[in-house]
């Protein structure tokens, strides 16, 4: 069983390996929930004093973008799943297939996304002077909204590499193999698609009956 798992430094047995993996993406994405807490904390305080005009600035969203959105990275998650499964499987087609199919989903999310910037942009909903409703509490929904999901298109970013990563290594080895590795970039994409299932209500829902 060990031959058929990639060793590398320092460790000499595949379990090791594989919980000291486990072990640094959980810590590291311990780190990450500290990050992302600050962030919903200011989303908090500002609901909180801003009452009926930060709602009404929440109202203001894009909500069938936002659906769509969280619609095409459930099945992108979806599909890492079912590659990270097929990788410890050795079902090399159905991984390959599946890992294709997340980064052609996540660059589909990060497209909409694209579109409906665009869209907020042309509505002056960015804060500033021309921006469209005269509310201090509104225009705090925008900046956080702003600032959340620039932060969470980059995290998205970095798994694709790490997605397109794992594709360019199957072209050179076995990903069975190397499945702490597919394991580790899979516990990254659930985590930031965990983060946008906590963002899409607080940004698409509040301000609506």
């Amino acid at each position: 069983m060990s031959s058929d798992i990639a060793l590398h430094d320092p460790f000499e047995e595949p379990a090791r390996q594989q919980v000291a993996v486990s072990f640094g993406m959980w810590s590291f994405l311990a780190t990450e929930c500290l990050f992302f807490a600050g962030i919903f904390l200011f989303y908090a305080n500002a609901r909180w004093h801003g009452g009926e005009a930060f709602l009404n600035g929440a109202g203001e969203s894009a909500f069938w973008f936002g659906t769509a959105n969280t619609a095409i990275l459930m099945t992108g998650s979806m599909a890492m799943a079912i590659a990270e499964r097929a990788a410890k499987a050795d079902i090399v087609r159905l991984t390959r297939w599946m890992l294709w199919a997340m980064l052609a989903l996540g660059l589909l999310f990060l497209a909409v996304k694209g579109v409906e910037y665009r869209k907020d942009l042309h509505e002056h909903l960015f804060p500033g002077p021309d921006f469209k409703l005269d509310s201090g509490p509104a225009e705090q929904f925008w900046a956080f909204y702003w600032a959340v999901t620039a932060v969470h298109a980059v995290h998205l970013t970095i798994g694709l590499a790490a997605t397109a990563r794992l594709l360019w290594m199957d072209r050179h080895v076995s990903l069975h193999r190397h499945h702490s590795t597919v394991m580790a970039s899979a516990l990254y994409l659930h985590f930031v698609d965990i983060v946008w299932i906590a963002l899409y209500p607080l940004l698409y829902l509040a301000g609506r009956q």
